[in-house]
């Protein structure tokens, strides 16, 4: 089963009198038969079958409702309500599913929250885009491009997408856009899928995992190590960061207070010194204290790729000196909010040093999350590591199901 068929593919259980109906169709009616029904019996039968359904539609009525815990809350005084409702939880826990805590969120929870300005926004075009037409001709597909665009899921993609709707619809023969909505979500999907590999695991060794990090400045790629770093350790693993922007002050100084807040080591190296110097103190560290996870945050200059690729270069020769089969993950910080620019930035920095996966920052606060179609169409890159908000926990593994769901449930 795909991804679409998973996310968004259910179907809806057969009505009883469908049932019925078919059942007696397959029946041998035929007077030769000793097990043939009379007239009488069949109208018995679906008389029984549809009383059955009235019983359990009643049933389920007074299933899902809770008068005994109304009438609790009225007759208890408010400071003991909370205890008296757990307490009537406990005691009906057959009846009624246990309330989750308000305070935490499931994964899909955060994805949804996240993806909220992005969903609304795409929706919101989406729905306006099909209230404007009521046919399907050339204009129709010009203006369904140009609303991708806009909506950050890059000229390739929506190029692509709009491409594959011209052949749907002449297939289909569809003359309605009704009828190319579901079409339209399904090929987005399918564009992310990509035959089912999404390569979104992150290599973990089973002794020490080197994580390289980069990026530009201000997409929040320190904030995301000192993150990881709290994710980590609250997972029983030995962490250790590496401050190897030495050309910053102030990102060493981030990075120290991270480690300062989370309690977990920070290798820095005197002001300006040779950021492949302090990776390889920290290297030489990791190794004698038996680290797990290494995190290595390193500078941002696009602005001189030369001496950008140069220093990542000597990075990853040090690193290999050490350990000769790292870094493990090679992964490239982007800040979603920045759209189209964001794209930019991943194709730059896939000239300057290999990339296994992208670190996708400030998800919660932009409209523009269609990007990561983007990046994955034009470069292949995975995106790995998701961050939800502010909060010291939210960041995650990305994955894909949960984000399409995220990005695209309610448009369908």
């Amino acid at each position: 089963m795909g991804l679409f068929d998973r996310l968004f593919g259910k179907k809806e259980e057969p009505k009883i009198e469908e049932v019925v109906k078919e059942a007696l169709e397959n029946l041998d009616l035929s007077e030769d038969t000793e097990t043939a029904l009379t007239e009488a019996e069949v109208e018995s039968f679906e008389e029984t079958v549809l009383e059955e359904e009235e019983i359990q539609d009643t049933v389920e009525v007074n299933y899902d409702s809770e008068p005994v815990v109304e009438v609790q809350q009225e007759e208890v005084p408010e400071e003991e309500n909370t205890e008296l409702l757990e307490t009537v939880e406990e005691n009906n826990s057959e009846v009624l599913e246990p309330e989750r805590p308000q305070a935490e969120e499931t994964v899909q929870e955060k994805y949804d929250r996240s993806l909220k300005k992005t969903r609304t926004g795409f929706g919101a075009r989406l729905n306006a885009f099909f209230a404007n037409f009521r046919s399907v001709d050339e204009e129709f597909f010009e203006e369904l491009e140009e609303l991708l665009i806009m909506s950050d899921v890059g000229v390739q993609v929506a190029s692509n997408l709009t491409e594959e709707l011209r052949y749907e619809a002449k297939l289909e023969n569809a003359k309605k856009p009704d009828a190319l909505r579901r079409v339209i979500i399904e090929k987005l999907v399918e564009l992310y899928e990509k035959g089912g590999n999404y390569d979104e695991r992150i290599h973990f060794q089973d002794g020490l995992t080197v994580m390289l990090f980069v990026g530009v400045n201000g997409v929040g790629k320190t904030t995301s190590i000192g993150k990881l770093a709290h994710r980590y350790k609250q997972a029983g693993k030995k962490v250790m960061l590496v401050a190897a922007d030495t050309f910053r002050a102030g990102a060493v100084a981030q990075l120290a207070e991270w480690g300062r807040r989370v309690d977990v080591p920070v290798v820095t190296g005197p002001e300006k010194a040779d950021p492949a110097s302090v990776v390889f103190d920290g290297m030489e560290r990791a190794v004698a204290e038996g680290i797990d996870i290494l995190m290595i945050d390193t500078a941002g200059r696009l602005q001189n790729k030369d001496n950008l690729m140069a220093e990542l270069e000597k990075i990853g020769r040090i690193i290999k000196r050490v350990v000769p089969e790292a870094p493990h993950e090679t992964f490239l910080a982007l800040d979603a909010s920045t759209g189209q620019n964001a794209l930019v930035q991943a194709k730059e920095f896939s000239k300057i040093t290999p990339l296994t996966g992208i670190v996708l920052t400030k998800i919660d606060g932009t409209a523009r999350g269609g990007v990561v179609l983007a990046i994955r169409e034009e470069l292949n890159i995975p995106v790995k590591l998701i961050g939800f908000g502010e909060k010291i926990d939210d960041i995650g593994e990305f994955n894909s199901e949960n984000f399409m769901k995220g990005l695209l449930e309610g448009l369908i």
